[in-house]
C-alpha cells in the first residue's frame, strides 16, 4: 500500500524544470590576457565561451546535508595559474581553445583542448578525497610504479603542497595527458561476444601484473623522498610503503567525525566518563585473540596485493578500431597494497561479523549484534571448531534485539525504496535539472508517509514504525518540521 502511495505521489507531481538562460560574454582571444583580466566565474577563450564556475560544485545537489556536501567539493584555487601550467607543459601550444569541466566523486577534472588539438587533463582533489598531501603523493607514486606495460596516461606536472612557491595554482593538482582511444562503456553494447571475451582477457592480463607484485606491508605507496611520516617501509628503487590514505582511516567524509588516539594499555584511573569509555574500548581491543591472524593458512592468503581501486568500463580506454585493445587505464587514486576480499563462492555467513564491525561508531551495534547472533546459531553448521566465543542472548534480550533489528531493516528498505522512487543516489544526490521536481516529490512523499503513520488505527505489533518520532528518526534525507 505504501509503495503505491509513494508512486502515486511522484506521478501526480511531475513537472518540467527549466533553467534560466545564462549570460553569454564576448570572448578573449588568448590565454595570456587571463593574468591581466580577471573574469569572475566566466572564462572565455578563442571562438568559444566557457560559462562555468571552476571553484564550485555544479553537477547536482543533495537531499541530505546539501550545504555540507557542496562545501566539501568547493575548491579555492587560481584557475588562471592552472591554465598557464597547462600551457607550460605543452610545447608548441600557446593557446587554450576549449575547456570542459567534469565533476567526479572525489575530484574536479578539467579537460583542456589546445590550439594544436592536443588534450590535457588536470585533476584537483576535493577535501573528502583523503588526507592533504598524502592522497596526491600516493596516487602519483602508484601511477609511476604501475607504469610498466600497463597503459597509464603520462603525468606532466603535479604538486601536493599548496605552500610550495612553485605551486601557483594554490591547490593540489595532477596534470596529465588525455588517455587515447574511447571509454569502454561507450563501445561495450556494440561489441560482439568474441570482442568482449578478448577485451576481458586483455584487461585481466594487464591488471594481473599488479597482483603478481609483492609488497612488504599493507598501506599506501609513496616516493621514498616523501617527507617522513613515521612507520615507513622501504620498497625497491625510489618507492616506499607509508600511511594508509584511504577515507576509512581518515576524517574526510561529509558530516562524519572521528577521534584518533593511540590504543595503549589503559587501566585508569579515569577522571571522567569519556576516559572511562576509552578504557573500555582499549580493553576490548586488547582482548582480541591473534590466533586467526597468526594462522599460517590465513597469513599466506592475506599477503599485501595491489589492485586498481575502481576498475570499471568508464576508467578503461580502448581502441576505436578494435575495442579489444586496451589503450589506457585511468583513475589510480587510493591505490593501496591490501588483502583480497572474501571469495564469493564461500558461505557469506563466515564474513558477516566483519561487515559492520568497523562501522559501529556510525551505524550502532544492532547490525553487528545480529550477525554475531546468527554466527553463533550456525557455528557448528559452518564447520567452525570449538565453542563460539559469543554467547546467545537471553530470550528477553533476544526479543528486544529483534525489535531493534526490524527497525534497522525498515530504515534500510526506506532508504533503498525512496532512492528508487526519486531516482536519486542513496546519499540523496540529484542532477541540477531534476532538483526542483525531486525536492517537491520528496516533501510530498514524506507528508504522505507521515499522514499514513499518524492516522493508522490498526495496531500491528510487527510494524516497527508506529509514531511520527520513529519515522523522522529513520528518514534518510533532510526534512523540516
Amino acid at each position: 500500500m505504501r509503495r503505491g502511495l509513494w508512486a502515486t505521489l511522484i506521478l501526480s507531481n511531475k513537472r518540467i524544470y527549466t533553467r534560466s538562460n545564462n549570460r553569454i560574454f564576448p570572448f578573449l582571444p588568448c590565454v595570456q590576457l587571463l593574468k591581466a583580466y580577471k573574469l569572475n566565474r566566466y572564462l572565455i577563450y578563442s571562438n568559444k565561451f566557457i560559462n562555468f564556475d571552476p571553484h564550485s560544485y555544479s553537477n547536482g545537489r543533495w537531499l541530505r546535508q546539501n550545504r555540507s556536501q557542496r562545501a566539501a567539493r568547493h575548491i579555492e584555487f587560481d584557475f588562471d595559474a592552472l591554465c598557464q601550467k597547462v600551457i607550460d607543459v605543452s610545447p608548441g601550444a600557446d593557446t587554450i581553445t576549449n575547456c570542459k569541466k567534469l565533476e567526479g566523486g572525489f575530484n574536479r577534472v578539467f579537460i583542456f583542448t589546445l590550439k594544436n588539438a592536443r588534450q590535457i587533463v588536470a585533476r584537483l582533489p576535493f577535501t573528502l578525497a583523503g588526507p592533504a598531501k598524502l592522497t596526491t603523493a600516493s596516487e602519483v607514486a602508484a601511477i609511476k610504479y604501475c607504469s610498466t606495460s600497463i597503459p597509464i596516461p603520462t603525468i606532466l606536472d603535479w604538486s601536493n603542497d599548496v605552500t610550495n612557491a612553485n605551486n601557483t595554482v594554490d591547490s593540489e593538482y595532477i596534470i596529465m595527458e588525455h588517455a587515447p582511444g574511447v571509454q569502454l562503456h561507450r563501445e561495450w553494447h556494440e561489441m560482439m561476444g568474441d570482442q568482449r571475451v578478448r577485451c576481458i582477457d586483455a584487461v585481466y592480463r594487464k591488471v594481473k601484473e599488479l597482483v603478481d607484485l609483492r609488497f612488504p606491508a599493507f598501506r599506501s605507496l609513496y616516493f621514498a623522498n616523501t617527507p617522513d611520516f613515521g612507520g615507513v617501509r622501504p620498497l625497491e628503487y625510489e618507492f616506499c610503503i607509508g600511511p594508509h590514505c584511504g577515507t576509512r582511516y581518515r576524517d574526510c567524509n561529509v558530516g562524519e567525525q572521528r577521534y584518533y588516539h593511540s590504543v595503549e594499555p589503559n587501566r585508569g584511573p579515569w577522571s571522567n566518563i569519556g576516559e572511562f569509555c576509552d578504557g573500555l574500548i582499549n580493553t576490548g581491543l586488547s582482548r582480541l585473540s591473534p590466533q586467526m591472524s597468526t594462522d599460517h593458512r590465513i597469513a599466506e592468503a592475506a599477503i599485501p596485493l595491489m589492485f586498481h581501486p575502481d576498475l570499471h568500463k568508464g576508467n578503461i580506454f580502448v581502441s576505436e578500431g578494435d575495442p579489444a585493445i586496451i589503450k589506457g587505464i585511468i583513475d589510480w587514486q587510493a591505490t593501496i597494497s591490501y588483502t583480497l576480499s572474501g571469495p564469493r563462492l564461500m558461505d557469506e555467513t563466515l564474513f558477516w561479523p566483519l561487515r559492520y564491525s568497523y562501522r559501529t561508531w556510525k551505524d550502532g551495534t544492532v547490525a553487528l549484534r545480529h550477525d554475531m547472533i546468527e554466527t553463533a546459531r550456525r557455528w557448528k553448521e559452518l564447520g567452525l571448531a570449538g565453542q563460539c566465543p559469543y554467547s546467545l542472548p537471553t530470550p528477553k534480550d533476544l526479543a528486544d534485539h529483534e525489535k531493534e533489528y526490524k527497525l534497522l531493516e525498515a530504515a534500510q528498505v526506506l532508504r533503498r525504496d525512496l532512492a528508487n522512487l526519486l531516482n536519486t543516489a542513496s546519499d540523496g544526490w540529484v542532477p541540477p535539472k531534476e532538483w526542483e521536481v525531486t525536492e517537491l516529490a520528496h516533501r510530498e512523499i514524506f507528508t504522505g508517509m507521515l499522514r499514513a503513520v499518524v492516522t493508522n488505527q490498526e495496531v500491528d505489533e510487527d510494524e516497527p514504525v508506529k509514531v511520527e518520532e520513529t519515522l523522522r528518526s529513520i528518514w534518510p534525507f533532510d526534512i523540516t518540521k
